[in-house]
Formats: structure tokens, C-alpha cells, sequence
């Protein structure tokens, strides 16, 4: 039971969170047109525009990709972010490309700087990668993505930069306290005991760095079963490791039903290993890492679901995916040490 002690708890850590951002499931918000594009491409020696086309699959930013007679890229215009907020995505893409973790490279224009404007929108290009993502991933997707992602953790702690969470704990109880009216009672059930069984952990105490935050399928690209690179790191922040290697198992290792698929998860875990060890403490805090990840995913989902926002296309995933995937995390096991 959800008890009026635990309300109360959850009510006063959102008193600074009267002001919701409510997640964009679509990627079209700011039509380019293409003068418009062309005039942008005259700061960047990149040739003539060919065509440009948008992205209807991403979320969050505007995206398209851009071909001009020197290659393929992808244009992103940022509808949530300030000029001020995002060296720090373009200089974390910058270093993980130069520290060998598969990802795109920001391109700089004549003048040295990633970011522009674009339509009143702060705007940067990235080199389009080869490959494609993966709808039905494989043991041996998961094992490069578990590698990919264990090499991004070993460096990223030594990133000069930080960020906080902005859909960390705090945010999860403010858009729940949002979200509970305006669900079924069964829904709402699962959400109050969720909270209530969340409430009084904390991660602090976990190695920290800079995680993805969003590593989904469709944010790694594959030839085969070959992975051309990570993408779409906006979501990227400073929080714990463990964090965002049970994201990235919620989505990759789930079987339909939302169960764990033991056989990818131990892909991606034993070749994650192979990069960082984990703690003990680490693997004892497995279950509320994998159920915490997956409630960031139901809320956002629902929060779209409820409050959607209008854009030239539309891209609202389901939420019912995530609550199934919450309730088949309940009682895992704790991993086994290094």
C-alpha cells in the first residue's frame, strides 16, 4: 500500500518541479527549407546541397539527413536545449569519437565551432554513419553493444565536463505525482507501489560518470552484425554507470512479454565486463537499477501519451511496453561479482 507517509515524502521532493518538460516523441518541429539550408552549408566546406530529408523515427530534436556532392550527414536543430547547454553533448561526442568508442564526430564549420544557429534554433551537423538499426537484436548485437558501451564507460569519468540527470529521481516522482490521476486504477496501482519501493534508495554511492542515458535500438546503427556507432546523445548526462547499463538491457534483452532474455543479457553483460569490472555494490543493486531505468521509460512514455506535443511528424512509442517490463523486473537476481 501506497501510505500517506510515502505521499508526503514524494510531494516534497517536487516542490522545484512545478514546471514539467514534457519528452517529444516526434522530430520534425522546424520545417527547413531548403534556401535555408543552403545558406547555412555556405559556413561549412562541405559542397552543394543535393537533398535533405526529415528524420520521422528520432525524438526529442529536429533532425534531418542532409547530402551535399561531399557526402551524407545529419542536421540537428535542438528544440529543447539553449546555446548554453550544448557544448557539453558536442565536446562529449567529440571525445568519444577521438577515444575510439564508435560514435559520429561533430562537424566544425570554417570558423572552428560546432554550433550555429538555423530558424532561431541552435543547429550542429554530424558525419551520417553507415548501418542501420536493429529491430530484433541478436546475442551478438548485444555482446558489440555491451562492448561499445563498456568502452564508453572506462573513458568517461574522465570527461571535464558535467551535467546532471534532468530525468533522474526527482523527475520520476514529479511526473508521477502527474500521471497517476490520469491512469487506470491498476496502472496507478503498479505506479504507487513502484514509487513507494523506490523511495528510499540512493545510487550516490555507485561509480559515476557520464552515461548515454537513451541507448535504445534505435540509437546504434549495424551492418550485420558489425555496429557502425552509437547516435542521438542528448540525453547524455553525469550519473551512475550501473544506470545505463540496465537502460540499455531494458531494451536490448527483453523479451515480448517484457521478461529478460538471460542469453542477450549475458552477451552484453560478459563482454561489458570485459571493459569495467563491477562493484559489489554494483551488483547487488541490479533489480532497482533494471526497475528504476524502466519507470524513467513508462513515465516518459505516458507523459507523451497524455501530453503530447504537436509536430510535423509524429513518433509516440507505447508505454505499455515499459510497465510490462517494470512488473517482469521485479525479484531479479543480483549479478554474480567480477
Amino acid at each position: 500500500m501506497f501510505t500517506a507517509i510515502a505521499w508526503r515524502r514524494v510531494t516534497l521532493r517536487c516542490t522545484v518541479f512545478f514546471q514539467l518538460r514534457i519528452p517529444r516523441y516526434m522530430s520534425v518541429y522546424t520545417t527547413v527549407e531548403r534556401d535555408q539550408l543552403e545558406e547555412f552549408l555556405t559556413h561549412y566546406d562541405l559542397g552543394q546541397l543535393v537533398r535533405h530529408q526529415g528524420i520521422s523515427a528520432g525524438i526529442e530534436n529536429t533532425n534531418y539527413f542532409v547530402s551535399t556532392n561531399a557526402g551524407e550527414f545529419v542536421l540537428t536543430l535542438f528544440e529543447q536545449y539553449s546555446f548554453d547547454e550544448l557544448p557539453y553533448f558536442l565536446e562529449l561526442m567529440a571525445y568519444l569519437a577521438e577515444h575510439e568508442v564508435p560514435s559520429a564526430h561533430p562537424l566544425a564549420d570554417k570558423s572552428g565551432h560546432y554550433l550555429r544557429e538555423l530558424n532561431a534554433r541552435p543547429a550542429a551537423l554530424v558525419r551520417r554513419l553507415n548501418g542501420r538499426d536493429v529491430s530484433e537484436p541478436s546475442v551478438l548485437h548485444c555482446a558489440a553493444i555491451g562492448d561499445a558501451l563498456g568502452k564508453l564507460h572506462q573513458i568517461s569519468p574522465n570527461f571535464p565536463h558535467h551535467r546532471d540527470n534532468g530525468r533522474g529521481e526527482d523527475w520520476r516522482y514529479a511526473t508521477a505525482l502527474k500521471l497517476v490521476p490520469l491512469l487506470n486504477p491498476s496502472d496507478a496501482q503498479i505506479l504507487r507501489e513502484e514509487l513507494e519501493f523506490q523511495a528510499d534508495y540512493c545510487s550516490q554511492y555507485l561509480p559515476r560518470g557520464v552515461i548515454h542515458a537513451d541507448l535504445f535500438r534505435d540509437n546504434a546503427l549495424f551492418e550485420g552484425d558489425e555496429l557502425c556507432g552509437l547516435i542521438d546523445f542528448y540525453y547524455a548526462c553525469n550519473d551512475a554507470l550501473l544506470y545505463d547499463v540496465a537502460v540499455t538491457v531494458n531494451d536490448w534483452c527483453s523479451a515480448p512479454d517484457g521478461s529478460l532474455d538471460a542469453a542477450r543479457a549475458d552477451a552484453f553483460l560478459s563482454h561489458y565486463r570485459q571493459h569495467r569490472k563491477l562493484t559489489t555494490d554494483e551488483c547487488e543493486s541490479w533489480e532497482m537499477m533494471l526497475r528504476a531505468a524502466a519507470l524513467r521509460f513508462w513515465l516518459s512514455r505516458l507523459l507523451s501519451k497524455h501530453f503530447p506535443r504537436e509536430g510535423e511528424m509524429t513518433h509516440i512509442k507505447d508505454p505499455n511496453v515499459f510497465r510490462d517490463i517494470l512488473i517482469a523486473r521485479r525479484h531479479i537476481a543480483p549479478l554474480k561479482p567480477d
